[in-house]
């Protein structure tokens, strides 16, 4: 396929190059998420403050731990698991998950709910940390390059660079 199009300026400053593979996805993912559930938490943790003193505050904080500990957990799985068997990753993602859901609810039926725990604070804080550890994945992912073909095989025998 030819372009008819004049060759303008470059846009950008320099020329673009390969990006090359991402070095660690869920690494970086997870990161980048407990980054973002971390600020949330924070800007969550001043109202329950404000509200309901400090143990509004700890139950809000608490929730949104046991968010990002639920969540980072998949991220280390497929950090750990996807590299030496991509493949089977996701078959561990959905094992990881059913543990995950009966540990967690294991912990909290035996612990109970302790007298400091504020309930709707706690709700507050899990559900802000879900939408915040969401998005940041989503934005995450769809920064990552994730190569899906092989790169073509130049006559030689090695991989095709470009111009």
């Amino acid at each position: 396929m030819t372009s008819n199009a004049e060759p303008g300026r470059t846009p950008g400053r320099g020329r673009v190059g390969v990006a090359g593979p991402t070095a660690s996805l869920w690494l970086r993912l997870l990161a980048l998420s407990s980054a973002a559930a971390a600020a949330a938490l924070v800007v969550t943790a001043v109202p329950a403050w404000i509200f309901n003193g400090g143990f509004g505050a700890l139950s809000s904080s608490f929730g949104g731990g046991l968010v990002m500990v639920f969540f980072a957990i998949s991220l280390l799985v497929g950090h750990f698991v996807g590299r030496s068997n991509p493949s089977g990753a996701i078959g561990l993602f959905v094992a990881t998950y059913f543990v995950k859901v009966v540990g967690f609810a294991l912990v909290l039926f035996v612990l109970g709910s302790p007298d400091w725990l504020h309930a709707r604070w706690f709700l507050i804080g899990a559900v802000v940390t879900v939408v915040a550890w969401q998005a940041a994945e989503i934005i995450g992912f769809s920064r990552a390059r994730l190569q899906i073909f092989n790169d073509p095989e130049s006559p030689e025998g090695g991989s095709h660079e470009g111009p």
